[in-house]
């Protein structure tokens, strides 16, 4: 039984479990979301080989579903006053908390690495138009398709594509094709405006602004989801095993 007094904490540690499985399924839910790359920016960091955003996705889609199962189990708990269902609930949450400390970890680090355009711009002059392998195919397939639904060009400009050396240089003389076409904007039938006044770089047709933005804001949605909702899930939840610990003393 319970020692006296300890109904109390029982009351808070069912309130705090009622949170944690309501937050482990948010989480579940939005790692999905984020691991099935709904912005399509995975070629981007898997070329460069810092796709553990996705990683650190996976790894919390486990432990927001076992947030979820826990949350239920330490309430069970807490109603019966079981010393041995306490305590290995006290276990197993903490085998979880580490996972997705590793899950935060990894996700928030490798974004930090992935928003940095300078990387991001090398891999687009390297890759872009490059059809002698599966990594460039990819990759152009993806540049395509960001330049022609987000009417953006290159990393930060047109000019990406004339300041610096680039596969896509190497097949195209600049009087020809000084920047990909899909940089020039089109019209309501996604048909080039003007060609000549794109290929001369006339404001009015050609996109100016850089992809880079968009790019980044698709690896933060994803980082924000993974890492800063599961580090807010681990600040609570740390309140809780404390508070179960302090419970499972007076049982």
């Amino acid at each position: 039984m319970a020692g006296k007094g300890s109904s109390g904490v029982a009351g808070l540690i069912i309130f705090g479990n009622i949170i944690i499985l309501m937050a482990g399924l948010a989480l579940f839910a939005e790692t999905i979301w984020a691991t099935t790359d709904p912005y399509k920016v995975y070629p981007i960091l898997g070329v460069t080989g810092k796709d553990d955003v996705f990683a650190g996705g996976w790894i919390a889609i486990f432990c927001g579903f076992c947030f979820f199962l826990l949350g239920i189990y330490g309430i069970v708990a807490a109603i019966r006053g079981s010393q041995t269902m306490v305590m290995v609930y006290l276990i197993l949450m903490l085998i979880v908390y580490i996972f997705e400390c590793a899950s935060c970890i990894t996700s928030f680090t490798h974004r930090d690495y992935m928003v940095n355009s300078n990387i991001i711009l090398k891999q687009m002059l390297t890759y872009y138009t490059d059809t002698s392998t599966a990594q460039g195919k990819e990759l152009t397939r993806v540049w395509n398709r960001i330049m022609l639904e987000k009417n953006c060009c290159g990393i930060s400009g047109p000019k990406d594509w004339v300041a610096y050396t680039s596969t896509f240089r190497g097949q195209f003389s600049e009087e020809k094709a000084p920047w990909p076409f899909l940089c020039c904007k089109r019209d309501s039938n996604f048909v080039i405006m003007s060609e000549d006044g794109c290929r001369v770089g006339h404001t009015d047709y050609i996109n100016t602004q850089g992809c880079f933005d968009h790019i980044g804001h698709a690896i933060n949605s994803y980082t924000w989801g993974i890492s800063w909702f599961g580090f807010a899930i681990l600040m609570w939840t740390l309140l809780v095993m404390l508070l179960t610990m302090y419970y499972y003393t007076t049982l």
